[in-house]
């Protein structure tokens, strides 16, 4: 229809990913839904790592850190973000070789640095997937996507697993 507005078709949309089967499905449900629609946006994943510990020599009981054990668990950080990047990869290569993909990978406190990357991308839509904590654990642990949504710009899609509805 000619002269109607339609939905613009570039664009980027963040999906923030994780170890999580709910971010793998949000994900899915992303590509399903919107980019059968927006064939020219960019598919940005988006995975936050946390924060290193902050060392000190000694640790609360009093043992000494090694570099090892330092190297260690920052290999550990960098093989987790590939594991859940190829997840992702299994995920978008169904839906065909057409799409824009960008990798990111952020550092800190996972709602600030989501909040800030989509900004920083000037992004269109956030999608995230929820992990279905109860009221209890919810509120002890506050709740990522209910963050993002309040101090984001653009849109944002919690996406809930089947069970969860």
């Amino acid at each position: 229809m000619e002269g109607v507005n339609m939905k613009k078709s570039e664009g980027k949309i963040v999906v923030a990913v994780d170890e999580s089967e709910e971010s793998m499905y949000a994900l899915s449900w992303c590509l399903t839904n919107l980019f059968s629609q927006r064939s020219n946006s960019t598919l940005v994943l988006l995975y936050v790592k946390p924060p290193p510990p902050v060392y000190s020599p000694f640790d609360a009981a009093g043992y000494m850190f090694t570099n090892d054990a330092v190297k260690t668990m920052e290999k550990y950080g960098s093989e987790m973000v590939n594991s859940v990047m190829q997840r992702a990869e299994a995920v978008y290569s169904n839906f065909g070789s057409s799409i824009n993909v960008q990798r990111v990978v952020g550092c800190g406190e996972a709602k600030d640095v989501i909040c800030g990357i989509v900004d920083k991308l000037r992004a269109d839509t956030l999608i995230m997937g929820s992990h279905g904590y109860g009221f209890i654990k919810r509120a002890l642990l506050g709740s990522v996507s209910d963050y993002c949504a309040k101090h984001v710009k653009c849109p944002v899609v919690i996406v809930k697993h089947g069970e969860e509805i």
